[in-house]
């Protein structure tokens, strides 16, 4: 670890440990400051949580691990090994997705099981596959677009974007003229699989629709890069950071809920807790989502905040955690139970921000890959639809989600879990409220900030306050957005911004 040249180490707050604050902490330790975290809740993760009932061990949030090359250098940079706390395992196969027509198509990264796959699909093979190949590469470009510099470099607007890239790559070869869901269909011929790969805008909260077309280098991610499991549970993700916290000397503050981040002029001066306490420091990193810190731990005035209101929530879910006692064969890891039109659902839950008649479901069985999830015999199931973020004005009733809750059993015992509620024998539910409550997350939302070229660019909020020029935020609200990738890499482009910014000051 690197000393700064200073009498003292500079001393950070980091408010909230999600794995954005947990990254930052980390990356910020590795760089000498002295660092402290504030937990509200009473283990860290913050929606990477834990869930245990009866013998089920429940993943709360993230149930997907990608782009571990990301997590890897985090444990890097305070020369650490990310093998040696947390070991992963390789899904296969990566998706099973079903369509109400009795479809059932598999994801696989391998190229030759992949194409053995597509013989289900009708029109000519070699057609399908040829399209398909063409799509991936024009995912690829995409991503190394994005990859060499909005996630390499943390760039946090337009014209970051523009001074790294130039007129010529921004205009010409990164893809946002058009949406995700339109270049998708400009590759592809075949329904089932356009539907498919503009799912993979679950991956961020929207809608594909919305969301530009260079976000269909999402596709990438797992067929260039892996999809993965943390053996033993998601949650062992956040065992391991806690671990490598103690040992490079980072304490944490557990049910110590921040009341205020205190001000003094064009600067933050530290935070005071719930009950009482004052902590002072150099520097605050918030790992509260932008919009509900600037409005509850900063009480900052209404013309200020409406500059932000354009990076909306992204979609919410209902969260629904089932146990039961026979294990449903047909289910892979993970799963995704289509709508029947799902421009429909796009449009209900992100432009009518009403919850959905027929949602596109995703579907976890994690016993597919850790049998240690469930008693001998039965199932560990997660369900989650995604549906709108709470809307203050108008917002539904326990009784609205339960009876969407019903109308989502229903659709799987149609498509092929017969008789789940039959066999039900622990069960869960997380509503929109539930995740506000538990994590200070922007009415409920899931993944932060919602992609949309229209409103936002599909930018997140920036890292440094336009306001305070010592504060900063990680996580899903901050460029480069949801997901634990994301925050993961926001978190460490978080510390390389204040170090930046303390070299300029010494």
């Amino acid at each position: 670890m690197s000393q700064l040249p200073s009498q003292r180490n500079k001393s950070v707050i980091v408010v909230g440990g999600g794995l954005g604050g947990l990254s930052a902490a980390v990356s910020l330790r590795g760089e000498g400051f002295d660092v402290e975290i504030v937990e509200k809740n009473d283990k860290l993760g913050g929606k990477l949580n834990l869930l245990e009932i009866d013998g089920f061990g429940f993943d709360l949030g993230p149930s997907i691990f990608t782009l571990p090359q990301f997590f890897e250098s985090l444990w890097e940079r305070v020369g650490k090994k990310m093998s040696d706390y947390v070991q992963l395992e390789s899904v296969h196969p990566h998706w099973r997705n079903f369509f109400e027509d009795g479809m059932v198509l598999d994801l696989i990264e391998d190229p030759a099981g992949q194409k053995e796959e597509f013989k289900k699909l009708p029109g000519e093979l070699d057609h399908n596959w040829k399209q398909f190949e063409q799509f991936l590469n024009y995912g690829r470009e995409q991503f190394r677009l994005c990859d060499d510099g909005y996630f390499r470099e943390g760039l946090d607007n337009v014209w970051e974007m523009f001074r790294h890239y130039g007129l010529f790559k921004m205009m010409f070869k990164m893809d946002h003229r058009n949406t995700m869901a339109e270049s998708v269909a400009r590759h592809m011929d075949d329904e089932y699989l356009r539907r498919v790969f503009e799912y993979f805008v679950k991956y961020v909260g929207s809608s594909a629709h919305d969301a530009p077309g260079y976000m269909n280098l999402m596709p990438i991610i797992q067929y260039d890069y892996g999809l993965w499991y943390v053996k033993g549970g998601m949650y062992n993700l956040a065992v391991g950071l806690r671990n490598l916290l103690d040992d490079i000397g980072v304490p944490v503050r557990y049910n110590s809920e921040v009341e205020t981040i205190n001000q003094s002029g064009k600067e933050v001066k530290g935070v005071t807790l719930k009950d009482g306490t004052t902590l002072n420091s150099d520097y605050v990193v918030c790992n509260m989502e932008v919009l509900p810190a600037y409005k509850k731990l900063l009480s900052e005035p209404l013309p200020f905040v409406k500059k932000l209101e354009k990076f909306e929530p992204a979609c919410s879910g209902l969260v629904i955690h089932l146990g039961t006692d026979k294990i449903f064969d047909q289910l892979a890891h993970h799963n995704f139970f289509y709508s029947k039109n799902q421009s429909k659902h796009f449009d209900t839950v992100f432009q009518k921000g009403e919850l959905p008649e027929d949602p596109t479901i995703y579907l976890v069985a994690p016993t597919r890959t850790d049998p240690s999830k469930a008693p001998d015999g039965c199932d560990n199931i997660k369900i989650l639809p995604h549906i709108p973020p709470i809307n203050p004005d108008n917002p539904y009733s326990h009784e609205d989600y339960m009876t969407l809750k019903d109308r989502v059993i229903d659709k799987l015992e149609r498509m092929g879990l017969t008789d789940l509620r039959k066999h039900i024998i622990v069960e869960d539910v997380l509503t929109p409220v539930d995740i506000e409550r538990m994590y200070n997350s922007n009415n409920g939302s899931i993944y932060g900030v919602v992609s949309d070229w229209k409103k936002n660019q599909a930018f997140k909020a920036p890292k440094q306050s336009s306001k305070y020029k010592n504060l900063f935020f990680t996580g899903g609200s901050v460029n480069p957005g949801g997901g634990m990738p994301m925050v993961i890499l926001c978190g460490q482009k978080v510390a390389d911004r204040v170090v930046k910014q303390e070299a300029r000051r010494v």
